[in-house]
């Protein structure tokens, strides 16, 4: 294999990665949550803990070139996009059941491919047209189309909105690190969103120390699993593929979240998960399969 193809090859396996990392999120959220501790503080706990975490792998002052205005710009992203899809993704919850969520929010690997293609940052070839036909009907299969019942217009534009906002998100997020070190851009990233989230709950009175160590120790692996790894394998993985690549392959979130489910939370296991998984799975190697067959990799710009 050429050293192009073994670059897509580790990108695409870090894409894998940081989607199962953020497939934890759900779960251990959830018990979290069902810990005692709510979701505001919870939050800037995980975020507190990461940036701690990434201060001290990246040591940003002394390693990185990165300008000043670089940071500022990563910690606006995170700041902004990252804690607003947060935020509407929660709201959304309040009108919409979790499947029909999950089916609209992950709409946004088409979005981005329109919005790629309408830019000319990246081409929509027919190959990822196929795989991102695929990974929607995967992600359809898995959690159910939400037009069997009446939905709440006030859901539907909240979670379509969410999902727009993430389409916008990483094609900036993939321009503002260019050229900088992916632990880096982390930690710039993810201190801009403890900011954002430790204002909102100082701002409403809703920060609490938590008390339990259990409680502590699933903060600390939403921190390390579900932020640090997570948000530095999208990062390396996003500078090589692309947006349009990155969101079609991270589309595998769902299947992992489901099967994490069974596992932890011992919710059942149905074939419908198994053949959405699958069919998402094809549409990753079809993707990585294109990408042997044109083997050359895309610009960071």
């Amino acid at each position: 294999m050429s050293s192009e193809g073994r670059s897509v090859s580790r990108a695409t396996a870090l894409i894998v990665l940081s989607a199962c990392c953020f497939g934890s999120l759900t779960t251990l959220t959830f018990l979290v949550i069902r810990g005692g501790l709510p979701l505001l503080p919870a939050m800037v706990w995980r975020y507190l803990l990461a940036a701690v975490v990434l201060a001290v792998l990246a040591r940003p002052w002394v390693k990185s070139s990165v300008t000043r205005r670089q940071a500022l710009h990563l910690m606006i992203i995170g700041g902004c996009g990252q804690a607003v899809i947060s935020y509407f993704s929660l709201r959304a919850l309040d009108y919409l059941p979790v499947g029909a969520l999950g089916f609209l929010f992950y709409t946004y690997p088409a979005w981005v491919a329109v919005i790629a293609a309408v830019t000319g940052r990246e081409e929509l070839t027919l190959s990822r047209f196929i795989s991102l036909a695929v990974a929607m009907a995967g992600i359809t299969v898995m959690v159910g189309t939400p037009f069997s019942v009446p939905l709440n217009p006030i859901g539907v534009m909240l979670a379509l909105g969410t999902a727009f906002l993430y389409a916008l998100y990483l094609p900036a997020l993939h321009r503002m690190q260019k050229g900088i070190d992916p632990v880096v851009s982390t930690f710039y990233l993810v201190a801009g969103v403890f900011i954002s989230f430790m204002f909102s709950a100082l701002l409403t009175g809703a920060l609490e120390v938590p008390e339990s160590p259990s409680i502590w120790a699933l903060l600390l692996a939403l921190s390390i699993v579900g932020t640090v790894l997570a948000f530095v394998a999208l990062i390396s993985g996003l500078r090589t593929l692309g947006p349009v690549r990155t969101s079609i392959i991270a589309t595998i979130e769902p299947f992992f979240t489901a099967m994490l489910g069974v596992l932890v939370l011992s919710e059942p296991f149905t074939a419908v998960t198994l053949t959405g998984g699958a069919l998402i799975a094809c549409a990753v190697l079809m993707l990585q399969w294109s990408s042997r067959a044109r083997p050359r990799v895309e610009p960071a710009a």
